[in-house]
Order: structure tokens, then sequence, then C-alpha cells
């Protein structure tokens, strides 16, 4: 068995010597998860129990027990933990009851409503970012955000999905911290950096393992057109009913248009055309680098934090302050403790 900085801390024990474990948290997927590999953990390990996992001392996920998986031979026995985090269990609860329409609520009390009824999560457990900045320091609880005349529930759908789409429908993300607490707002755009990745050609002061870059342009439009439908409205006039709303891209050369529908409220198309264009920067560049260990300066690699990038052997080279996407604290017999930073630009909703 292998010593290791993360521990598992599940029903009032800690176990922190493992064969191998990853560990991942990424700002733009549904929910984080980990899976653990561990000899004879010497208790009973159940799906469904609650567990925190920390990384160096400072919590890193609130979640809970997917799977347990065990096997054993002459040589003893293994067992296997996989999980996620509180956010799984949105992305695994369905709306219950009949289809229904809400009139003028807001995205606070739509998010009340439908997590009422999940285990470990409460109206406490979320936040309405005010500057919509990104940083903690600026969360409001009294932040509300109308979501116009009527919203449809629709019993079919994941109550994530519900909130995810009602957040991006004004211009905010749905995401999840550490201790659990579920976020609506937007990435880290700006101020000043956290960490630091450098790949010098003389490798003096490198700090990166590997690393490289993807730049792709396929799903990158010129001009986006959102068509929609303005819902619950009393306007007679199909002119007053239909809505419309056009973003065009000018980083991208080649004509290139792209048209949806999305049937909303008023506000939508607006929104979500700036989703949309949000959406295609974001996936037009990332970074992704392998660090040694999972700290720099005694502070863990954490998702929504700003790097910056010095990387000579890029061409051209890379030089600039970039957001933490993601990232995955892992540990196996042929490299050891190891990190994977994922990097992309600052302050993109997707």
């Amino acid at each position: 068995m292998s010593e290791s900085t993360l521990s598992l801390h599940i029903g009032g024990r800690r176990i922190d010597r493992f064969l191998s474990y990853r560990v991942d948290s990424d700002l733009y997927q549904a929910a984080d998860a980990f899976s653990l590999e561990l000899a004879d953990p010497g208790m009973e390990i159940n799906p469904g129990m609650p567990c925190e996992l920390r990384v160096n001392g400072t919590l890193e996920l609130t979640g809970i027990i997917d799977k347990v998986a065990e096997t054993g031979d002459k040589n003893g026995n293994n067992v296997s933990i996989e999980g996620r985090d509180l956010m799984g269990l949105l992305v695994d609860s369905y709306i219950e009851g009949e289809f229904v329409d809400l009139q003028s609520v807001t995205l606070q009390a739509l998010a009340e409503r439908l997590i009422k009824s999940i285990p470990y999560l409460n109206r406490k457990r979320l936040v309405y970012q005010a500057g919509l900045a990104g940083s903690a320091a600026e969360r409001t609880t009294e932040e509300a955000f109308d979501l116009g005349q009527k919203t449809h529930l629709d019993a079919t759908r994941t109550v994530f999905e519900t909130l995810r789409e009602a957040a991006v429908s004004r211009g905010v993300m749905f995401f999840a911290l550490p201790d659990g607490t579920m976020v609506f707002g937007r990435p880290k755009a700006g101020g000043s950096e956290d960490f630091r990745l450098t790949r010098l050609r003389s490798g003096q002061g490198n700090t990166v393992l590997s690393g490289g870059r993807t730049r792709d342009i396929s799903q990158r439009y010129s001009r986006i057109t959102v068509l929609g439908q303005q819902q619950g409205s009393d306007a007679i006039g199909a002119e007053e009913i239909n809505t419309a709303a056009t973003v065009n891209d000018p980083e991208v050369a080649i004509f290139k248009p792209l048209v949806i529908q999305n049937d909303n409220d008023a506000q939508s198309p607006a929104q979500h055309a700036r989703m949309l264009l949000e959406k295609q920067r974001m996936a037009s560049l990332q970074f992704s680098y392998r660090v040694q260990g999972h700290a720099q300066d005694r502070k863990n690699w954490r998702i929504n934090r700003l790097c910056r990038v010095n990387d000579e052997i890029l061409r051209p080279a890379a030089n600039g302050i970039f957001l933490i996407t993601g990232r995955s604290f892992e540990l196996d017999k042929q490299s050891g403790r190891s990190t994977e930073v994922r990097l992309g630009l600052p302050g993109v909703i997707a």
C-alpha cells in the first residue's frame, strides 16, 4: 500500500492508505466523481453512505458512495469504491408529479422547490452570486433571477437538467463547491492568479511533467441565431410572440452560420445565443498539464481559479492567464501522486 495525502472520511472513520485513486473535479461537468482502490478498510462501506474527501487536510469533495466492489485471492482482499459529489443526487433525481407550468417564478424559488425532498440538500446549500465574477466573497442568498412569465416543469427530466437550463437562460452557471454548496453564478473572470505552470526550453524552473494544447474550430460558428416563441404571452400577433436573437463571433474567420430553436420567454433567445457563443469559445481552446503532487505552494489545485501559463514548447508559445476548468488528483504505481490540470478561457459559461 502507498502512503497518500488523500483521506476518505466516512462513518466517523478516516482512511488514508490507498493502492490507487482518481478524484475528478470539472467546472463544466454535471457532477464531480472519484474512484478509490484500497486493501481491507477495516470497516463496512456501503453504497449510499455520505463521505468527504480531503487532500492535505483540506476538504475537496462532499458526496455519496455509489458503488463498492470487493475482490480477493490468496494475497488478500481489495476494495474499489466509486462515488460522486452531492450534485450527483440532482443528476439522478427526476422531477416528481405531473407536468406543470409555474407562473412568474424566480430561479431561487424554483431551486428550493426542486431540492426540498432530496437528502443532504436544503436551501442553505444554495447561493446566488451577486457580482457574478466567481469570487466566494461576492456570493449572497438574497440574489434572485426572474425566469419570466412561465417555467415548464417536465417530469421526464432530472432536477439538474432543469436547474442548469434555467440558470443558463439567465446567463449563469450551476456548479458545486467542495463543501456541497450549490452555486448559481459565473466562472472567475479576473483578478490575480493563484497558480502557475511553467515549461521552458532550458528546463530551469519548470513546474510541469507534461502538457499540451488543443485548438478546434469544428464546433465554432461565425454567427449564431436563436429563434424562439415567448411562452405564456397574451399577445395576438405572431410578430409579438415570435422572438429571435443573433450574435456574431469576429474571431471566426470562416463564415459558418448556426440557427437553432429555443422556446422559452422573451429574454431567452438573446441569453441562449450568448451562452452558445461562450460555449464554443470554451471548446475551441483547451490546455492539459500534468504536475507532480496535488498542491503548489501548499495550495491544493482547485477549479475556478486562475493560473498563469508560460509554455515555450508550444508553437506559438502560450503565455497568459487562464482558468482552471478541471483537475484530477491521481495515484498509481507507475507515477505516484500527480495532478492533471485542465485550463481554458476565464469567465466562460458552458
